[in-house]
């Protein structure tokens, strides 16, 4: 090993490991101007998630709890579709009867890549950057499920949601070793020629399902 690379890995090793009452105390003391904490409303919230993510491209559906099946069917409709791909878990009164889920557990990649596309729930979402963060790990989707598929259907529940990013972070406590996605409406990037793409890490068509 040279002498500057284990200089480098002795300095992050430094930097991460002290956990003493010492390096509390001067994290604890950085100061922090940002907004920490949201002060819209319940409605201001979901009006600014739902207008980030019209501005991403993704089609918004508002309903209550007992209206999630119909409103899943409904978006499956407008967009053609007959059958999606799910997580072994998602709750079944999500599901409605005329049409097909297959789990995806022991699908191959090529499988899922022939599905019409896919349903998830959330486990949070962050209203100030139109973000949905999406959490793997068991009885939740994989991670090739939410990448994979050209379409995503994902269902937001009012009370996961919140306005600032530091709240975001706050709803994760406890998932820090968990694989996690966030999504920011179809995947897309302008890298390229400064062309837009949509489609090129994830799927190019999001719906989202407000549950309010």
């Amino acid at each position: 090993m040279s002498a500057a690379r284990a200089e480098i890995l002795a300095n992050v090793r430094q930097a991460t490991g002290d956990h003493s009452g010492a390096r509390e105390s001067e994290y604890a003391a950085i100061q922090r101007e940002y907004i920490r904490h949201g002060q819209s409303d319940k409605e201001e919230i979901l009006a600014l998630l739902t207008s980030r993510l019209h501005d991403y491209d993704a089609l918004v559906y508002h309903c209550a709890a007992h209206e999630i099946a119909h409103t899943v069917s409904a978006a499956m409709a407008a967009r053609g579709k007959s059958s999606l791909l799910r997580p072994e878990h998602l709750p079944q009164e999500w599901l409605p009867p005329e049409h097909n889920f297959l789990p995806v557990d022991g699908l191959s990649y090529r499988e899922i890549d022939r599905g019409e596309g896919v349903i998830t729930g959330c486990v949070a979402a962050i209203a100030f950057t139109g973000t949905i963060i999406l959490r793997h790990g068991t009885g939740d989707a994989k991670r090739a499920l939410t990448l994979i598929p050209d379409y995503h259907l994902c269902i937001v529940f009012a009370d996961q949601i919140v306005e600032t990013v530091p709240e975001g972070f706050d709803r994760l406590k406890g998932m820090e070793t968990l694989p996690l996605t966030t999504v920011a409406g179809p995947s897309a990037t302008a890298d390229i020629e400064m062309s837009r793409v949509k489609g090129v890490h994830g799927p190019r068509f999001l719906d989202v399902i407000l549950v309010v």
